[in-house]
C-alpha cells in the first residue's frame, strides 16, 4: 500500500511538472488569422496583457488577456470558446439573439459578463451571478447560482 501511495504522488508529481510546460506565451500576431480578427473587431481598443498558447496531447488552443480584466479563449481554428468580461459586459454581437431575448425578457437588470460556446451548448454568466445554459437551439436547459 505504502509503496502504491508513493508511485501516486510520484505520477501526479510528474503529471503537473509536464502540464506546466504546456503553456507558451506569445504574440497576437502569432496566433490564427481568424483569432487576431476576432480581436482587433471586437477588443481593438483593449490592450493586450498577455497572450499565450496552451498545448494538450492533441488540442492547442489560445487565450488573450487584457489590461482591463478581459479574457477571450479559442480554439486552435482560432474560433472564440470563451469570452469572460468580469468588468465590462461581452459584446452584444457575439451573444446569439435568442439569448439575449431570454436574458431581456427575464433578467431586465442584469448584463452578460461571460459566454461559453461548447459543441452542443451556450453558457452565459450574468452580472447578478447567474448561470444560464443553453442547447444548440437556444432553449434553456439550465439554471444555476
Amino acid at each position: 500500500m505504502k509503496k502504491l501511495l508513493i508511485l501516486l504522488t510520484c505520477l501526479f508529481a510528474t503529471h503537473t511538472l509536464v502540464k506546466a510546460d504546456n503553456d507558451k506565451p506569445i504574440q497576437v500576431s502569432q496566433m490564427p488569422q481568424k483569432a487576431q480578427t476576432f480581436i482587433q473587431h471586437h477588443f481593438g481598443d483593449c490592450k493586450v496583457a498577455m497572450a499565450k498558447m496552451e498545448s494538450d496531447f492533441l488540442q492547442k488552443s489560445y487565450d488573450v488577456i487584457f489590461t482591463n480584466g478581459n479574457k477571450v479563449e479559442f480554439d486552435r481554428q482560432g474560433n472564440w470558446t470563451e469570452v469572460n468580461c468580469k468588468f465590462t459586459v461581452v459584446p452584444e454581437e457575439l451573444v446569439p439573439a435568442a439569448i439575449r431575448r431570454y436574458v431581456a425578457e427575464n433578467y431586465p437588470d442584469t448584463k452578460i459578463v461571460k459566454i461559453e460556446l461548447d459543441r452542443n451548448d451556450y453558457e452565459v454568466q450574468l452580472s447578478s451571478g447567474w448561470e444560464l445554459k443553453f442547447d444548440s437551439d437556444f432553449q434553456i436547459i439550465d439554471i444555476d447560482n
